[in-house]
């Protein structure tokens, strides 16, 4: 990460040698102490000092293609063009959306960079592509270096997993538009594929398989509707222990579960199985994200009945009285990224994913039809 700010013009001199303050409504030049950046608000120091705390995290993301250090106004890769015959290039930006609000609440902040990483190495890998490097913004109503420091370590530990470069970023502090204890984070990914190895829908054929792969939870969509419904209408506190959660889990913990990251899962899949497309489940459910990667002349059907959603999920529509369409189109209902392979790799897709940890099942397929998906059968309950 790198820190950039503004900085005054202190030490210049005028035409006398003797540099003055304006005082506004003197009418002429007076003696008053000069203003600061940090009577506005801002601490460069501040920034400073969390650039500092961040820098073991963030040098342990490194891959061997970067270069130089921390610091520096741009991040520097060197694409191994040698590797590739026709290198594309694939970007990916997002945030985290509300999710932060809860973060803020419980003042647990070492999770949501992992949630933030997520959001972009998983879109980038949807289409093939091996994620390289990431820049992050964080945005705060004022620098806390211990708190910028837990933001970015949440961020260097998501990298790590989708294996790619935390290569810089900017900490800006935006006194007067953000409360002191409030923030708002973002990124951009880049990622490579070889041109002849997308994945996408023109690769999607009739009789291919589905296949789930389980989310640890909400992941980081939808949190406006949770917080309306289990913190508002619902009155819950965060500290509320749920019992369908297990292990005295609290309900703030469960909403702070931070999203799988499948990036690495996802790219040895492809070494080892025939995969066609991925569909990163985010904004829009199931239905919302699996319909992108259909080709029109084709239909997916996805059996409800062959998985169950995280309790998470019931306590919501429950607590909300939500329609089953609604659900759908705004949760991830259990199922963070679907894979769609030959029907004849199907076993050993799953056999693969399982043997990486990652609970998978074949969901459904791929028939002739209109570019839609069937939702069909009913959620396994209790």
């Amino acid at each position: 990460m790198t820190h950039v700010s503004e900085r005054n013009s202190a030490g210049s001199n005028d035409a006398e040698g003797d540099h003055k303050p304006w005082v506004a409504g003197s009418g002429r030049v007076g003696r008053k102490r000069t203003v600061t950046y940090a009577d506005a608000g801002v601490s460069i120091h501040a920034g400073e000092r969390a650039v500092e705390l961040l820098k073991s995290k963030v040098k342990k993301t490194t891959r061997p293609e970067v270069m130089g250090d921390l610091g520096g106004f741009a991040g520097l890769f060197r694409l191994n063009a040698h590797k590739y015959k026709s290198p594309i290039l694939a970007s990916s930006t997002d945030g985290v959306g509300t999710k932060l609000v809860i973060a803020q609440q419980l003042d647990i902040h070492d999770t949501i960079g992992i949630d933030l990483v997520a959001m972009v190495a998983d879109d980038l890998v949807a289409c093939g592509a091996e994620p390289l490097f990431l820049l992050d913004y964080i945005a705060c109503g004022e620098v806390v270096p211990d708190k910028v420091a837990e933001i970015g370590a949440g961020i260097a530990d998501g990298c790590r997993y989708a294996g790619c470069a935390l290569l810089g970023g900017e900490t800006a502090e935006h006194p007067g538009v953000l409360r002191p204890d409030e923030y708002d984070v973002s990124a951009t990914g880049v990622g490579v594929v070889e041109e002849s190895e997308i994945l996408g829908r023109e690769r999607v054929e009739v009789g291919d398989a589905v296949i789930a792969m389980r989310s640890s939870g909400l992941h980081s969509n939808g949190y406006s509707l949770v917080r309306h419904v289990l913190l508002g209408a619902g009155r819950m506190r965060l500290d509320t222990v749920v019992d369908d959660f297990g292990g005295q889990r609290t309900l703030g913990e469960e909403l702070l579960t931070p999203t799988k990251i499948y990036a690495k899962d996802c790219l040895g899949l492809i070494e080892e199985t025939d995969v066609r497309a991925f569909s990163h489940v985010t904004g829009g459910g199931i239905p919302g994200n699996l319909v992108r990667i259909l080709p029109e002349h084709v239909d997916a059907v996805v059996d409800r009945a062959s998985w169950r959603p995280q309790p998470i999920f019931d306590l919501i529509q429950a607590k909300g009285r939500i329609e089953d369409h609604e659900m759908e189109a705004t949760f991830n209902m259990g199922v963070g990224m679907f894979a769609i392979v030959s029907s004849d790799d199907a076993d050993r897709a799953m056999a693969y994913l399982t043997g990486r940890g990652v609970e998978a099942w074949q969901v459904g397929e791929v028939i002739e039809g209109n570019g839609e998906v069937q939702m069909v059968g009913q959620y396994t309950r209790g």
